[in-house]
C-alpha cells in the first residue's frame, strides 16, 4: 500500500520549489547586468581637452588620465566624488550631484580620480 500526500500539500510543495527556482533565476540574473551611472562624465584637462565617459560602472574608482580635469560635468543619474588622488583616497575631496558641474580652482591640485556615491 503506498501513501500519497493530499493534493493542497502537492500543490503547496511545487508552489514553494516554482518560487524558489524563480528567486534564484532573478538573483542571478540581475547580479551579472553590472550596474551603470546611466548618462556621461565630461571633463576638460588643463590641455583643454574633452573627454566624456558614457555610462560609467557604479563600482570602484575611475581615474581621470595622467593630467587629471580642471572641470567636470556629472550628468549622470548618480551623485560623484571627485578625488586629487588617481585611487580616490585622501581628503580635499568634492561632492558633485547628478546634472551639476564642478570647475577647480587654478591654484588647486586637478582632479585625478571620481567614485559614484551609491
Amino acid at each position: 500500500m503506498s501513501v500519497t500526500a493530499p493534493p493542497t500539500v502537492l500543490r503547496r510543495r511545487t508552489g514553494i520549489a516554482a518560487g524558489a527556482v524563480l528567486f534564484a533565476l532573478a538573483a542571478t540574473g540581475c547580479s551579472g547586468l553590472g550596474r551603470t551611472a546611466v548618462g556621461p562624465v565630461e571633463y576638460t584637462t588643463d590641455q583643454d581637452k574633452v573627454v566624456s565617459v558614457n555610462s560609467p560602472s557604479v563600482k570602484g574608482c575611475h581615474e581621470m588620465g595622467p593630467d587629471g580635469a580642471r572641470e567636470v560635468a556629472n550628468e549622470t543619474k548618480i551623485d560623484m566624488i571627485l578625488y586629487p588622488t588617481r585611487d580616490c583616497s585622501g581628503g580635499g575631496t568634492t561632492y558633485v550631484a547628478t546634472t551639476f558641474t564642478d570647475v577647480n580652482s587654478p591654484r588647486s591640485l586637478p582632479w585625478r580620480s571620481y567614485r559614484f556615491v551609491h
